[in-house]
């Protein structure tokens, strides 16, 4: 199956943002793409769905699925998946937000699946984002925000999905929050002098159109 896992360093770093900007252009391209953000916690009144990653998300493909499809399981506690869901008497498991995520994709769709949190946050009951990567076997789209401290996080993100034995496409080092700091920095170029894979800088209020086009290709040839 053709797709890619969004996973990040953190929560609130951007994965929706980009994740929704590689949609739509991937739709622009002609290609199929099924969007999943098979968890999500934190869910609003019907009012305020709008404010949903996974709203979003449906929205970027043209609202050509329903948003139980998109986001089948989800959970009002802003609190890791797991624990919302417990606190609402119910269980999760990762084999279920799998076919969750499979559920009406076939061959020719390019599957788009976003997790929840980082990469090593519980998402299910029995198990993180990063054994539910595992059981769906996609290629990795790591989300890193540009700030001080995103080398480090970058490169044990980095070991913890080689550890697994999975293949990182790409690293997109988002500018989440305008930062004067970061000015003095290069963080894109130290973290590129120490991984295998592209790292693609996306901006802080402003386009980004080569960078998503530079992302879609890459995902499309992983």
């Amino acid at each position: 199956m053709k797709g890619v896992f969004t996973t990040a360093n953190d929560t609130n770093v951007g994965k929706t943002w980009i994740g929704t900007q590689l949609v739509e252009e991937l739709k622009r391209l002609k290609i199929s793409v099924k969007a999943r953000k098979p968890i999500e916690s934190g869910w609003p009144d019907s009012d305020e769905l709008i404010t949903t990653d996974a709203w979003k998300l449906a929205n970027a493909m043209g609202e050509i699925e329903t948003l139980e499809t998109v986001c089948p399981n989800r959970f009002s506690a802003a609190l890791s998946p797991d624990r919302a869901a417990m606190l609402e008497g119910k269980e999760v498991t990762l084999e279920q937000l799998k076919n969750d995520c499979i559920k009406q994709v076939d061959d020719m769709d390019f599957l788009y699946v976003e997790g929840a949190g980082g990469f090593y946050s519980p998402i299910a009951s029995d198990g993180l984002n990063a054994h539910l990567a595992e059981l769906l076997d996609l290629p990795i789209l790591l989300v890193i925000e540009n700030r001080l401290g995103c080398i480090n996080q970058a490169l044990l993100n980095v070991e913890a999905i080689a550890s697994r034995g999975l293949s990182l496409s790409a690293i997109a080092l988002n500018q989440a929050n305008h930062n004067t700091a970061i000015e003095s920095m290069d963080n894109l170029s130290d973290i590129q002098q120490r991984v295998n894979c592209p790292v693609i800088p996306f901006g802080y209020q402003q386009s980004n159109n080569d960078s998503i086009k530079k992302l879609a290709k890459i995902v499309l040839a992983s």
